[in-house]
């Protein structure tokens, strides 16, 4: 008796282990490095976004278009998601036509019953819990910048957000530490801290986990869905701005790393961020590779 192979989803960094992830990053290097040929040709990607994007949607995009695939926008008001059809209902019907799903979504816990009901690999374009595609980018240009990742120091400064919980879930898969510094009621999400292990601390002070560091990352202090709370979490992050004196106490060759969009004057000063140390620009840029390879692993002829 024959069994069929569970379908592979990646919706937290967690989803792949260090092997395969470092596979991944080396096979986004090559691709990046040159022509990766069409091994997605005749696949379609259905992309759901029930938030807003444009790094996202375009990386994806054209991700599917070089690979020789193709992509489909489904944008919240233009599906019957987005009129009120159950996530099970619809995770059935695409995953009948298509050969993968990107979801882009408000609670984590909607991109996990899609991907329960989906016949086809899922992928988390981002949720309130963890944006795990960033990540991929992030660790690809610290490589790229700075060689091995294993045992160095990286600093997260601000909101303990779903990219911050996506960066505790990095350094226990790439090995690197991790130091967070937060305001005392916007920490990362507990069990997510409980499975991190050692090597990743959170703290109240930016300066203390900034010291050293060999990368200092950040993010806007409101996401998409707290513009009520902008105000409140404006008062609460003030000292916790990436400015040029943070990035003094950090080691000297240390990178700046955002996620974009950025708010200049907020989270980090303009100086920062068109500053020598910042690659938010080949971050950005990484995305493409990345996800280029994250795809062929798991639709292409080889997955």
């Amino acid at each position: 008796m024959t069994t069929t192979p569970a379908t592979r989803h990646f919706l937290t960094l967690k989803d792949f282990g260090r092997a395969e992830l470092e596979t991944l990053l080396e096979r986004a290097l090559d691709g990046k490095r040159g022509d990766a040929g069409q091994p997605l040709r005749n696949k379609t990607l259905a992309m759901i976004f029930e938030k807003s994007s444009t790094r996202t949607r375009v990386s994806f995009e054209a991700a599917m278009a070089q690979l020789g695939g193709h992509a489909i926008f489904l944008a919240n008001r233009d599906s019957q998601i987005g009129r009120g059809e159950p996530l099970a209902d619809s995770a059935r019907v695409l995953s009948g036509m298509v050969d993968a799903v990107m979801i882009r979504t408000f609670g984590h816990e909607r991109a996990t019953a899609f991907a329960a009901a989906s016949k086809v690999p899922v992928i988390n374009g981002l949720s309130d819990r963890f944006h795990p595609c960033q990540l991929l980018a992030d660790v690809l240009t610290w490589r790229e910048k700075r060689g091995a990742v294993a045992g160095r120091l990286a600093a997260w400064v601000g909101d303990g957000n779903n990219v911050c919980n996506s960066w505790i879930n990095a350094a226990a898969q790439f090995g690197f530490r991790l130091h967070i510094a937060c305001p005392r009621g916007f920490e990362p999400d507990k069990d997510v801290l409980d499975d991190a292990g050692a090597d990743v601390r959170v703290m109240d002070s930016p300066q203390e986990a900034v010291a050293n560091a060999d990368l200092v990352a950040t993010d806007v202090w409101s996401s998409m869905g707290q513009e009520e709370e902008r105000e409140r979490r404006r008062q609460s992050f003030q000292d916790y701005q990436v400015n040029q004196a943070l990035m003094k106490l950090a080691a000297n060759d240390a990178l700046f790393m955002h996620c974009l969009p950025a708010h200049r004057g907020e989270e980090v000063t303009a100086e920062v961020i068109e500053g020598p140390q910042s690659v938010v620009w080949e971050e950005a840029e990484n995305r493409l590779h990345t996800q280029k390879a994250l795809l062929q692993i798991l639709i292409g002829d080889d997955a």
